[in-house]
């Protein structure tokens, strides 16, 4: 597939969509002067898009025909209330009063009613275009005309004499269509320049997704696959796949210090930019909160950071850091935190993708996920998971961002602790979080047991949350089963020193 800017076109080639994120699908807009297919179920949306581009238009004094057969002139007004528009300078053709005008069948002695009625759709629509001499035209419905026009043969006539016309009037045309037979709609793929499809998916649990897809566009390259979009107050909101070949940045090969001598000693200096680390284990074991130092440190630099938390509210998020002795509430005002809160049955992953592409461009150098868990509750299957997790993190590591993945583990301790799904091997670094037992006290551990970018310690090391934060111990040999899921101790009864009395959280 070629990348959408592999090409450069002068602007007045492209007719904008008025829609950021389509217009970012098709390389700058539909190009000019030609006939497009913009089909979908009912409710996808084909109607808020067309009346987008038609005041896209009317924005640069471009004059619009709206020339309707499946909904009056006071719905489509009624459509653009609803999103705070005007139609002030939109031509609309409603066919159905004209339509209305039509004698009973018994009335025509010499032709079929649908002769009549088809010559005077298509004559009004003309008319309109005679008059106003519009640059872009919307025709709704087809699946009207070819209901009018009875047989293929003339439905098709009829399309290619529009086609005709329009091209010689130098008109940019959108032709809308609900879903309808394999063999019409192959009719009229053959006869226009581009194909846009709307989908909406209706999932067992939580709000409708909708994405797009561009079938086809001649002479021009666009960004293929399925994108996500939302029909919000304001129009269509289009979420591009995200490619990550096209955002090529610089690799600084540089460690990220946690702002504890001993965790970044375990970890050979520190995770890389540019790379992924999993925080793996159970929950409450502390996985956040180890995320939450990395974020304080970052920020005690003066580097910005983004949060997305599925599994927390904000406020929880904070009230917890902020018991731990990590004040990071205080760099949200200074703008160095970002903390938003990602509902998965409402946000499809497309989304998801350009919010964090959003927080980089805002100058984000550390990118949290809390948790994988929760974004995979987002996805409608499992594959798609690791389809979109590792186009997303090939990204974030061609800006040079550090990436922390949270993922917990079922189970509390021994062998019932298991991952939902395994990613590690998309992370570049791993960092195992256990508890265990000794002499009678749940405490936590931790060990790498992965970083691809140098060497790192292979022992296990105790640490503890408490109100001054995170503490990390010594190394301590006297561990067994930390790979097994079932920690165990051997070794003197105080492995880290308890001067501060805090105790595991």
């Amino acid at each position: 597939m070629l990348g959408v800017h592999e090409q450069e076109e002068p602007a007045g080639e492209r007719a904008g969509t008025g829609i950021a994120g389509l217009d970012d699908v098709l390389g700058g807009g539909f190009p000019r002067n030609r006939i497009y297919l913009v089909e979908g179920p009912s409710g996808a949306g084909k109607t808020t898009l067309a009346i987008q581009f038609l005041l896209e238009g009317t924005r640069h004094g471009e004059p619009g025909v709206y020339a309707t057969l499946s909904e009056t002139e006071d719905e489509l007004r009624e459509v653009a209330r609803s999103h705070g528009w005007s139609l002030d300078g939109i031509t609309i053709v409603d066919l159905q009063t004209s339509e209305e005008s039509l004698k009973a069948d018994s009335h025509y002695t010499l032709f079929h009613p649908a002769e009549i009625e088809l010559s005077e759709t298509t004559r009004t629509v003309l008319e309109a275009v005679e008059r106003v001499r519009p640059t872009r035209v919307v025709f709704e419905s087809l699946s009207e005309m070819r209901l009018l026009a009875r047989d293929s043969l003339r439905y098709r006539r009829q399309v290619l004499a529009l086609k005709h016309y329009f091209a010689a009037h130098r008109c940019t045309v959108l032709l809308l269509d609900c879903e309808s037979s394999a063999g019409g709609d192959l009719q009229l793929q053959s006869l226009t320049h581009g194909i846009l499809r709307l989908e909406q998916l209706a999932l067992d649990y939580g709000g409708q997704r909708r994405r797009l897809r561009v079938q086809k566009v001649r002479g021009i390259p666009f960004r293929e696959g399925y994108h996500d979009f939302r029909i919000v107050r304001g129009g269509l909101r289009v979420y591009p796949r995200l490619v990550a070949a096209e955002h090529h940045g610089s690799l600084p090969h540089e460690a990220v210090a946690s702002g504890l001598p001993e965790l970044d000693e375990l970890l050979g200096g520190g995770p890389v930019r540019g790379t992924s680390t999993m925080l793996l284990g159970p929950s409450g074991v502390g996985k956040s909160s180890l995320a939450t130092r990395y974020v304080l440190s970052a920020a005690e630099r003066g580097e910005r950071s983004s949060i997305f938390t599925f599994d927390e509210l904000p406020a929880t998020w904070l009230a917890r850091a902020s018991g731990l002795g990590m004040p990071v509430e205080r760099y949200l005002d200074e703008g160095l935190v970002e903390l938003r809160q990602i509902d998965p049955a409402e946000m499809p992953p497309g989304e998801f993708a350009v919010a964090a592409r959003e927080a980089v461009e805002r100058g984000s150098r550390l990118l949290v996920i809390d948790s994988l868990n929760g974004y995979l509750n987002a996805m409608p299957a499992e594959h798609h998971l690791t389809l979109h997790l590792h186009e997303l993190l090939a990204y974030l590591a061609q800006q040079g961002v550090l990436t922390l993945l949270i993922m917990g583990q079922h189970g509390l301790i021994g062998q019932d602790v298991g991952s939902p799904i395994e990613l590690s091997y998309l992370s570049d670094t791993v960092i195992l979080l256990r508890y265990f037992e000794a002499f009678g006290e749940v405490r936590q551990a931790l060990a790498v047991v992965k970083k691809r970018t140098g060497g790192h310690e292979r022992t296990v090391r105790e640490f503890r949350l408490g109100p001054s934060g995170l503490r990390v111990g010594r190394r301590l040999r006297e561990f067994q089963g930390t790979l097994a899921g079932q920690l165990v101790y051997t070794g003197e009864r105080s492995p880290l020193d308890e001067a501060d009395g805090g105790s595991a959280t």
